[in-house]
């Protein structure tokens, strides 16, 4: 992969003169994030983000590898409510993402958006709300050995369908560093290439720390890592009421009854 060209030194100066004086490129404060707008497909768990200038990312399997461990690792969604019959059947979900920060918007609200079938289990007999058309199709023919059927099914107007257990709302905000500067939240493009180092912490809005991660940089005291929690915490909770808000304005717009 053909390396990055390295911005000019002048631009390099006039960004770290701007921080030295608390302000940024694009306007921001140094904590400051970037708003997010959401919107949800014709089908539940449909979720895009975006968050600025959104743009595909070399960094795709880092990406991914710390959205799993933000979100499947801390437990937030609860798996064994998937399950139809212990063994035999589970609900499958899909995630969608972006960039780090944005992805883990993303991924948590399409979790929050989905709506898994409601069923009723007679013995070996399987009832499932007819309603996601995606979910009866990846039914295996197997299935149907286990006294599972497309046929067996409730009306959504009869059981609408059900939602994810989520325990919590795990989100990720990214730190950018310069040396002897206060860090600056959700840097640009821009400013993670000239920062010394990044660091990603996951929070919840319980105030708990899930999951930290940082790439280079120099060493940081553990009063470093409060300070930026400290403003992460507020951030994920004004982040996860503009979510719930987005989802109550799509559920108010759909024919189906979303609980």
């Amino acid at each position: 992969m053909p390396r990055e060209i390295e911005p000019p030194t002048v631009q390099r100066e006039f960004l770290v003169q701007a921080l030295e004086q608390g302000k940024r490129l694009d306007g921001r404060l140094p904590l400051e994030q970037r708003p997010f707008e959401l919107s949800f497909g014709a089908e539940l768990g449909s979720v895009e983000c975006r968050m600025g200038k959104t743009a595909a990312s070399e960094d795709e399997v880092m990406i991914t590898r710390l959205l799993e461990k933000s979100i499947r690792r801390t437990e937030a969604v609860d798996r064994e409510a998937l399950c139809i019959v212990a063994g035999e059947k589970v609900s499958s979900r899909g995630e969608a993402g972006n960039l780090l920060d944005c992805a883990s918007i993303a991924a948590m609200t399409a979790l929050k958006h989905f709506r898994k079938p409601e069923v009723e289990v007679h013995g070996d007999e399987v009832i499932v709300v007819r309603n996601l058309n995606f979910l009866l199709a990846s039914i295996p023919p197997r299935a149907s050995h286990f006294g599972f059927s497309a046929d067996m099914q409730h009306s959504p107007d009869e059981r609408a369908p059900l939602p994810l257990a989520i325990h919590h709302n795990p989100l990720c905000l990214t730190f950018a560093y310069f040396e002897d500067l206060q860090p600056i939240l959700d840097p640009t493009h821009l400013e993670e290439t000239l920062a010394s180092g990044t660091m990603t912490v996951t929070l919840n809005a319980q105030r708990e720390l899930c999951v930290l991660s940082k790439a280079g940089g120099s060493a940081l005291s553990v009063d470093d890592v409060m300070a930026v929690v400290r403003v992460g915490v507020e951030r994920v909770r004004e982040s996860v009421k503009q979510i719930e808000d987005a989802l109550v304005k799509d559920a108010a717009q759909r024919v189906v009854e979303v609980r």
